[in-house]
């Protein structure tokens, strides 16, 4: 069963902090009243801005056809159930035209695998938020390993990253009289035993980090007020965030964590013993990925050397011995469980009961292979079959048994659910995508292009066997290029039924900063270095035009979160090159974006404006301090969410209205619910959906 309250999770939980302001950021900044995000003003504004995109792009024959058609998708009953393994059984969350909210059902492992499971649900959304007046979506829940019982449920108020928890029973499908009951905050929290929780929260106004996370670490007994909690940890306010982390495995292990953020990629973990917590002397840069017989997993960000030994290379998955890093935590003795090579990544792992089950890239193709412990500190391995060209993903484990669920997918390969046997590396395919689009005629290509500084940038591109390349080919170039995240080949019914199979092609870049050949790749676009980031996903764009796939009418980029601010930065940078900029819950003022929202969460990432070189820079790239009259530009579209907690609405808003005070004309879209994204409903997904493509398809000349 998965666990969303984890220092892991950083990204996808962060509460919306109001920027600060000054008399001074205000005569340097006319938009700033923008950034109030649900003032009257601002609100105003919104709902005009709203109101003329919709009338431009969303009252045609070809938007109400793209609509109805990726409603149809994200709806249909025939989309793979996606399980997460509880006490044997299986659960899933489910959306769809009955349940906007969504359902949690409940089936048995057998049953999962027929064609037709009998579902018996156990919450409904829907029905708790109209009882209880609210607008309740699921962020997630938690359970006491191993036995996967009391459990909290995580809800979000209209899927704010902001979470209520509450302790709920599956097996009756009731949330728990007189059970742990958590406000509304950011907040995590963690099983110590069936009546106790460790919890990091607003114990008292303001304890909360720059970043809006908590730093203080309190146990909490079950039937007790929150304010007998008793303090077991305290950070900095200057960190990124405390949290509190159980592990188990199937050996009957079970270990308590705290985990110290003193920045993102940066942490120290804790040990919670009987005399208190104890650091273990870990590198800072490292994952924690779980227990396995006694040993914890790690994979390292940093070489790591210890006594004599060779240093362990960044990139590694390593090993330690829990029973002595209890004894002795400030000397610790890893072992290599792998050392991946120059052109490969590890990207996940996860344990079931014998086994480590982990997800490789090699030149952005996907491995997968199985990890066993063995005596004298080795670890033996075996590959899981697989088809090439492919990508896969994680999606359950059961630390009862040793099989484990991923997803295997391709560009044009319906997705398909397997069961690994990790004991023989096989695989048995228990679902399957109907395909939902015509890819008879496409054909997929990996290239490469060579960046400014002479680096070679490997790219996918889809596109018709029958296209000619003349440059006449409407085309979509797509990248992230951040916070070491992998870009890595997925089937998108959206994309193949409203963009492919209408003639269109897509290119998926693989540029700097993200993961797909490891901390260097990322390393390799941090801060001051960021420039090779535009400049590698340039060096795509400039390939794929010099190849004939398109050409700059017919070109056009997208890109959310971090990937809208690499939009904002092409944007600016390279006006000429796009006939379409399609700019997503973007970062865009970047000498603010520490006082938007939980911006200063990303320092390490970005770098800050406190440090001259730094500042410089930033201002150098900043999307909204570089636009400049005169110029012409491409009509973007630009959207995002009132309730995005996370980045923010401040800087599209701002960066819109800029626009508009030079003449330059754009389309900008706010969604009121859903958080970091398009809409907390399938349908309002499926709406902005389909303007985005409604909106490339006229500016491309599809």
């Amino acid at each position: 069963m998965r666990k969303v309250f984890s220092l892991t999770s950083l990204l996808a939980t962060t509460l919306f902090t109001a920027a600060a302001t000054s008399a001074t950021d205000t005569a340097q900044d006319p938009f700033l009243w923008l950034e109030a995000a649900h003032g009257k003003r601002a609100m105003q504004w919104v709902r005009a801005e709203n109101a003329k995109t919709t009338a431009a792009l969303d009252n045609d024959a070809l938007f109400q056809q793209l609509f109805a058609e990726a409603k149809t998708i994200a709806e249909a009953p025939d989309r793979i159930p996606f399980p997460e393994i509880y006490r044997g059984g299986v659960l899933n969350f489910w959306q769809d035209a009955q349940h906007t909210h969504g359902i949690y059902r409940m089936t048995d492992q057998a049953d999962f695998k027929t064609a037709a499971p009998h579902w018996r649900t156990v919450l409904d959304l829907d029905a708790i938020s109209k009882t209880e007046k609210a607008n309740w979506f699921l962020q997630g829940t938690a359970c006491y390993e191993p036995k996967q019982r009391p459990c909290m449920v995580s809800l979000s108020d209209g899927g704010e990253d902001a979470s209520t928890l509450r302790e709920f029973d599956f097996d009756s499908g009731k949330f728990v009289a007189g059970g742990f009951v958590l406000p509304r905050g950011k907040q995590s929290s963690a099983w110590e035993s069936e009546n106790s929780q460790l919890v990091a929260r607003e114990w008292s106004p303001g304890e909360l980090t720059l970043s809006g996370y908590p730093y203080i670490v309190k146990r909490l007994m079950r039937g007790r007020p929150l304010s007998a909690a008793v303090e077991v940890f305290r950070g900095s306010p200057d960190d990124v965030q405390v949290a509190p982390l159980e592990l188990a495995d199937g050996s009957g292990h079970h270990v308590l964590l705290i985990q110290r953020a003193p920045s993102f990629f940066e942490t120290e973990n804790y040990l919670l013993t009987a005399t208190g917590p104890k650091r273990l002397s870990l590198p800072r840069k490292t994952d924690l990925y779980g227990l396995l017989e006694g040993r914890l997993i790690f994979g390292l960000d940093e070489d790591w050397k210890t006594g004599d030994e060779p240093a362990l290379p960044k990139g590694s998955l390593v090993s330690i011995e829990l029973a002595a890093a209890a004894a002795d935590p400030e000397h610790l003795h890893p072992t290599l469980i792998v050392s991946p090579g120059p052109r490969e990544a590890i990207i996940e792992a996860q344990t079931s009961r014998s086994y480590l089950l982990v997800h490789m890239l090699n030149e952005v193709n996907a491995r997968a292979y199985s990890y066993r412990p063995e005596t004298g500190n080795r670890w033996s391995r075996r590959e899981v079959s697989l088809p090439d060209n492919a990508a896969i993903q994680f999606v359950g484990q059961d630390l009862q048994s040793d099989q484990a669920y991923l997803t295997v997918t391709g560009f044009l390969s319906p997705t398909r659910l397997m069961l690994a046997d990790l004991s023989d590396g096989t695989l048995a395919e228990v679902k399957s995508l109907p395909a939902k689009f015509d890819a008879s005629g496409q054909v997929v290509e990996q290239l490469r292009a060579v960046s400014k500084d002479g680096t070679q940038i490997p790219y996918f591109i889809v596109h018709s066997r029958r296209q000619k390349q003349d440059g006449s080919t409407p085309t979509i170039l797509t990248a992230y290029g951040g916070f070491q995240s992998p870009m890595t080949p997925s089937y998108s019914a959206e994309r193949g039924k409203l963009w492919l199979e209408r003639g269109g092609s897509f290119v998926l870049a693989n540029i700097r900063g993200g993961g797909e050949f490891g901390p260097a790749w990322h390393e390799a676009g941090l801060k001051l270095n960021r420039q090779r980031i535009y400049d590698d996903f340039a060096a795509v764009a400039q390939d794929i035009v010099a190849r004939g796939f398109t050409s700059p009418a017919h070109l056009g980029i997208q890109g959310a979160s971090n990937g809208g601010l690499l939009m904002g930065v092409e944007f600016t940078q390279h006006p000429q090159m796009w006939a379409a900029v399609d700019i997503g819950v973007p970062l865009l003022d970047m000498l603010r974006y520490e006082k938007i929202a939980a911006g200063s969460l990303w320092v390490a990432e970005y770098g800050s404006v406190a440090n001259p070189e730094e500042k410089s820079f930033l201002k150098s790239i900043s999307p909204y301090h570089n636009l400049k009259a005169g110029v012409s530009y491409p009509q973007a579209l630009i959207w995002t969410t009132t309730k995005d907690d996370r980045v923010g609405p401040q800087h599209a808003r701002k960066f819109a209205a800029k626009l508009s005070s030079m003449g330059v004309p754009y389309y900008f879209y706010e969604v009121t619910e859903g958080g970091h994204g398009t809409g907390a409903t399938l349908a309002e997904q499926a709406q902005m959906t389909a303007r985005e493509y409604a909106y490339f398809s006229h500016k491309l000349s599809l």
